[in-house]
């Protein structure tokens, strides 16, 4: 694997360069992003610097500017301090640079940025530090140290800057601005469409030789803005010290009370501010420790140490960027950068949900009652289609907006003109991917609570609307959908795309087990939910549909066709445009038009049909597939690279499966500049615990019950991870000879190449590791 940044082979925790390169500014600010779920802030200095993208969210607060889709408001910067030496502005374009280091310490979240900084024969060292509380979602604490070998004048200019925007788009209205007992610094503001209110306040602790001053700050005010100045002489070799504590509040977090909400947040903040820098970073150092990585424990041992900082990176990045409010969701960008807005996709259920399902079970709960949330914006989204039931929305927000896709993309390389995003009306497999990740869940985790509260209307609301977006053919008396997007996104407007036909019958088919099963067992709850959603009638259709959806069997060669067309489409060399550093490099050559009548395939599609239902086809079909459709795969996007590489594990091409691996764990960490600038991929970093733990781990669901079939890497001495099942904490251990399961606190029955085995409570199982041969 080639990173962009350093890595230490002691320590897999570290990512970090020592050396300041303008080019790289933007894509640094990503990979070092800080966050809490609730809130976070790219990696920008704290000093301005140009064309960087200085971006600071909080997740779910969502507003629309008039005629543009909703999006998430870049907010007031809280971490600039603008500083100067002897009057001169520190700027890293001026005077001379030595000694540039800049790390992200994965582990505790922690940024630090050292450097010397020469100016008028004065050597000053400069030490930042910084962290995004994980004990208090509401808190950031940063500092910088100065010293110099001549004594100096330092001028410090820090406090809140309402001027930010999202590409020049300003949701924040102008609130007041004050200060408190002269220390504390409060704007508050509102958005613009949304209303939602937020509350800023900043206090700054200034120190010489760690002893603490009484300077107070000389204010400025200016539109949207409220500083804090200092000046302090010191003489060389002194240290100053200025610690700058922050908190940020809004009108929709929970247990706070939004008329009050100015008066508490001031009072949190100078409870925090009794606390050190040190005290407040140890304190959210535990709750990683104990709420992420003990939960999501994960170790390889290799010589190569890439592959365990993949894997931190990932998980380091899912925790900063996932709320726990289930109002919220996770953005294909996480809270990294203004891309896709801030919008959910299926990206969270088919590449993120894994994760948590399996390691913190109460999290992936919120994320599928955000699904549920959402009924109220399906319904509409269904309304407005003449459908019935859920239609989820392809881009989500707010829950109860409904669609969130903008209608326009870029421009067309033929036309000029821009075209149009089909995906928020045809690209419908969504609705089917919920569900796909609802089951998972209530099957791993048998939380019948949730079933019967949420999971089981999920169900039956979306197989509802597949019922009445089935198309029928009477010439052959079959069930159609027409007209839709796969996840291919290449093709627009085919007509039976496998995934979508697949799928939607499996949802239909749930929707009747869950009817019988509650009809028979939950009388109330059949009651309520037939009042609900018709479910007599309902039923009725689906029983007559089921058997006639048509689903795309394997030809005569084992492959499934994509859709009705794709097999007889033109064939091209696809080689040249796979995973290029330039995001959809195909569209340079052909417009979308030109490439829907062509063989060539975005991502995994009927692949990925074949690994979400693995069991129902044969080692032969999937190979088949896999010949036939993985050349023709650019994986132009974030989510393709992973499932290939876990189908490819299945089908025992380890040498393919490590590649497609490396290369998955490269697309934001690799040395490409153009990705990630606008922000992380998230699926991706799903992704690698997926390939990790479900791919080499080889841990599955199968049929209800857990499978575990490892495929370790060759150059991997062993795989250890950790996952909870039904209640109990399964930890799993493989290397070339052996497969451990032990299950802890209470025991666990496994699948390992179709024989059953016990664990019993606090104890462990081995079972000798065996190498499967395909054909």
């Amino acid at each position: 694997m080639k990173f962009c940044v350093n890595t230490d082979k002691k320590n897999s925790w570290y990512i970090g360069v020592n050396n300041y390169d303008p080019k790289m500014i933007n894509k640094l600010e990503t990979l070092m992003f800080q966050g809490n779920g609730y809130m976070g802030m790219r990696a920008v200095s704290e000093e301005r610097q140009l064309n960087e993208r200085r971006n600071m969210f909080v997740s779910g607060t969502f507003d629309a500017f008039p005629s543009e889709v909703t999006e998430l408001p870049n907010l007031p910067d809280i971490l600039n301090m603008e500083i100067q030496i002897d009057d001169m502005p520190l700027s890293l374009s001026t005077g001379r640079v030595e000694n540039y280091q800049k790390s992200l310490n994965l582990k505790n979240g922690e940024l630090t940025r050292n450097f010397d900084w020469i100016i008028n024969d004065k050597r000053v060292n400069f030490k930042y530090s910084r962290f995004v509380s994980m004990k208090d979602k509401h808190l950031f604490v940063s500092k910088v140290e100065i010293t110099s070998d001549k004594d100096i004048n330092v001028k410090v200019q820090s406090g809140i800057d309402g001027q930010q925007s999202n590409s020049e788009t300003q949701h924040m209205m102008e609130g007041d601005k004050r200060l408190y007992d002269g220390k504390f610094i409060q704007m508050k503001s509102e958005t613009q469409q949304s209303h939602i209110k937020f509350v800023f306040n900043v206090r700054h602790k200034l120190y010489v030789d760690e002893v603490l001053m009484g300077n107070k700050p000389y204010m400025k005010m200016g539109r949207r803005q409220i500083f804090g100045n200092y000046d302090v002489d010191m003489k060389a070799n002194q240290k100053f010290t200025l610690v700058k504590y922050a908190n940020v509040y809004t009108s929709m977090d929970e247990h706070h009370n939004a008329d009050k909400m100015a008066e508490s947040s001031v009072d949190d903040l100078k409870f925090a501010s009794l606390s050190n820098y040190k005290e407040l970073l140890q304190k959210s150092a535990r709750v990683w420790n104990q709420n992420i990585w003990k939960k999501s424990f994960v170790q390889i041992e290799s010589d190569d140490v890439m592959p365990q900082v993949s894997i931190n990176f990932a998980r380091y990045q899912l925790a900063a960027n996932t709320p726990h409010d289930p109002r919220k969701n996770i953005g294909a960008k996480g809270i990294t950068g203004e891309g896709y807005k801030g919008h959910s996709f299926w990206d969270t259920e088919t590449f993120m949900l894994p994760y948590y399902t399996f390691t913190m079970p109460e999290v992936a709960r919120n994320l599928l009652t955000y699904r549920y949330l959402g009924l109220e914006g399906a319904h509409k989204k269904a309304l407005a289609n003449n459908y019935k039931g859920a239609q989820f929305p392809w881009e989500a927000a707010h829950p109860a907006d409904g669609e969130t896709t903008p209608l326009w993309g870029s421009a067309d390389i033929v036309t000029g003109k821009p075209m149009k995003i089909w995906s928020g009306f045809i690209e419908q497999h969504i609705t089917s991917d919920i569900v796909i990740a609802l089951m998972d869940y209530m099957n791993a985790t048998g939380d019948h609570d949730f079933a019967e509260k949420m999971g089981f209307e999920i169900i039956l609301d979306a197989a509802k609307f597949w019922s009445s977006r089935l198309e029928y053919n009477q010439a052959q008396d079959i069930y159609e959908i027409n007209d839709v997007i796969g996840p291919d996104e290449y093709k627009e407007h085919v007509n039976n795309n496998a995934y979508t036909n697949f799928t939607a019958r499996w949802c239909i088919q749930k929707a009747i087990k869950v009817y019988n099963l509650i009809k028979e067992d939950n009388p109330a709850l059949y009651v309520d939910l037939n009042d609900k959603l018709n479910l007599k009638k309902t039923y009725g259709d689906w029983i007559k549909q089921v058997n006639k959806i048509y689903v795309p069997q394997p030809n005569a060669d084992g492959v499934i066709a994509e859709d009705d067309q794709y097999l007889s489409k033109k064939i091209i060399d696809v080689s040249k445009f796979k995973v290029n550093d330039q995001i959809s490099n195909v569209f340079k050559y052909y417009n979308l038009s030109q490439i829907n009548d062509m063989q060539i395939t975005k991502q995994a599609d009927v692949l990925l049909l074949i690994y979400l239902f693995e069991d129902m086809f044969t080692d032969k079909v999937k190979m088949s597939n896999w010949n036939y459709y993985e050349p023709k795969t650019t994986h132009d996007s974030s989510l393709s690279l992973s499932i290939h590489s876990i189908l490819a594990s299945d089908l025992g091409l380890a040498d393919e499966a490590y590649k497609l691996y490396e290369m998955s764990c490269e697309t934001d960490l690799g040395v490409h500049v153009g990705k990630a600038a606008q922000g992380l991929h998230m699926a991706a970093c799903g992704g690698v615990w997926n390939m990790t733990v479900q791919g080499f781990g080889g841990m599955r669901i199968d049929n209800g019950r857990l499978k575990i079939e490892p495929h370790l890497p060759d150059n991997w001495k062993s795989l250890k991870y950790q996952i909870q099942w039904q209640g109990s904490t399964v930890k799993v251990s493989v290397d070339n000879e052996n497969l451990v399961v032990e299950a802890v606190g209470k025991g666990v029955e496994f699948i390992n190449h179709g024989q059953t085995y016990q664990v019993a409570a606090n104890s462990n199982v081995a079972v000798e590791t065996s190498v499967e041969e395909f054909v």
